[in-house]
């Protein structure tokens, strides 16, 4: 208590409680409750993971998608036909990829060519409906090195084996046929003729068309299938300072006659376009944390005015020992606020352990953004002081007498 004067006579004014007895006298209701105070604290816990989960395993995601951007390249460009202007499948010049050379920031082009009268099987047993939907497709020696493409088993196609019955398989059609390792001894068919695996191709990021093809070389697919020559699919690579640049000539220098039959993509667009509708789900899940954070502040609340209910007596007490309203009031709204700070360290924990294991499973960086720890806590605090003012203002109102009279 703290004396003071009032028109020459003395007047008590209560004295302040320090922060430290606050946090004390708050916890007390605590200590005394464990089971109830853990159980409230979980609800607001599981809220925190959920949001803290959500946000940061989208955040690895995105990292990753950075760092495979980073090594694949986001220079690759894809010509093909399109539709001419009477609705019918376009074709693009034989010349095409020669004219696509000239443009002076480009530095790599590769091509195939889609060879549509070829079916695949894995031996002559299968029924002739069974083709797996697998697309045989000729292939330059340079793709590769264009696409970013790596080989899980044997070699790709050079200038020798180009000529004669060889074929490297994508990571789906290997799956699809059964092959695992190549050996002199696999061979599959297609288009009836025996061809020997010589290699297996590791799923392609930019290019993903081709983990279902069966790439031959170009000269057996002339020999072999009466293949044109006429590309498909033709894959660029230009300096990255150039990339727009070149896409904006592309559909010119490949056909100068009717550009408007050409299309151009970039395939690490439609990467982060996946990535975008990813984004999608991770707002309903950020929605259904936010559901489970409002339960736990609820769960918070009744717990706050069961509290109060229960502790008559005790507030009775300590107003006749003269304790303030307000210093009532701080009590439980300090008690609310803890018990809700204690869910949202424990959310943020589990959040960021959900978050880290996820991400080693997926080899992928773990990535929790640091306004996402920050915002949980402050949600936290928020819905603690909320959830804690009607209780705390109730308990406030009580007088001693009335709490005192009570059983």
């Amino acid at each position: 208590m703290t004396v003071t004067t009032y028109q020459g006579r003395p007047r008590l004014s209560p004295a302040r409680m320090a922060p430290r007895d606050v946090a004390r006298v708050g916890a007390a209701g605590l200590r005394t409750r464990p089971a109830r105070a853990l159980l409230s604290a979980l609800g607001i816990a599981i809220g925190i993971a959920a949001m803290v989960a959500v946000v940061g395993i989208s955040s690895s995601s995105r990292e990753e998608l950075d760092r495979r951007l980073a090594a694949l390249g986001t220079n690759l460009l894809t010509v093909s036909p399109g539709q001419t202007f009477e609705g019918r499948n376009a074709q693009l010049p034989a010349e095409a990829e020669a004219m696509i050379a000239r443009i002076g920031p480009v530095t790599a082009v590769s091509a195939t060519g889609a060879v549509g009268n070829a079916k695949v099987y894995r031996s002559d047993k299968i029924p002739k409906v069974e083709t797996n939907g697998l697309a045989v497709v000729a292939a330059r020696v340079s793709l590769p090195q264009t696409v970013g493409a790596t080989l899980r088993s044997g070699a790709w196609l050079n200038g020798l084996t180009g000529r004669y019955p060889a074929a490297v398989l994508g990571a789906d059609a290997a799956d699809r046929l059964g092959i695992g390792r190549v050996s002199p001894q696999v061979e599959i068919l297609v288009g009836g003729e025996r061809f020997t695996v010589i290699g297996v191709l590791n799923p392609v990021a930019l290019a993903p068309e081709l983990d279902t093809g069966v790439m031959i070389g170009w000269q057996m697919a002339a020999d072999a299938f009466r293949f044109d020559g006429r590309a498909t699919t033709v894959y660029t690579r230009s300096r990255d300072s150039q990339v727009e640049a070149v896409r904006a000539v592309l559909a010119a220098t490949a056909n100068p006659q009717a550009p408007g039959d050409v299309a151009v993509s970039r395939p690490s667009d439609a990467l982060a376009a996946k990535q975008a509708a990813e984004g999608t789900l991770n707002g309903l899940l950020l929605g259904l944390g936010a559901v489970a954070l409002l339960v736990g502040g609820v769960g918070v609340a009744n717990t706050m005015v069961i509290s109060v209910l229960e502790r008559r007596a005790e507030i009775g007490l300590r107003r006749s020992l003269g304790a303030t309203r307000g210093q009532i009031r701080i009590q439980f709204l300090a008690e609310s606020l803890l018990l809700a700070t204690l869910g949202g360290v424990g959310g943020v924990l589990l959040g960021v352990a959900v978050t880290t294991g996820y991400a080693t499973y997926q080899s992928w960086p773990a990535v929790v953004p640091a306004w996402a720890t920050g915002g949980a806590l402050a949600a936290t605090v928020l819905i603690g002081g909320v959830a804690g003012l009607y209780p705390a203002v109730r308990a406030a109102r009580l007088s001693p007498t009335e709490a005192l009279a009570t059983p």
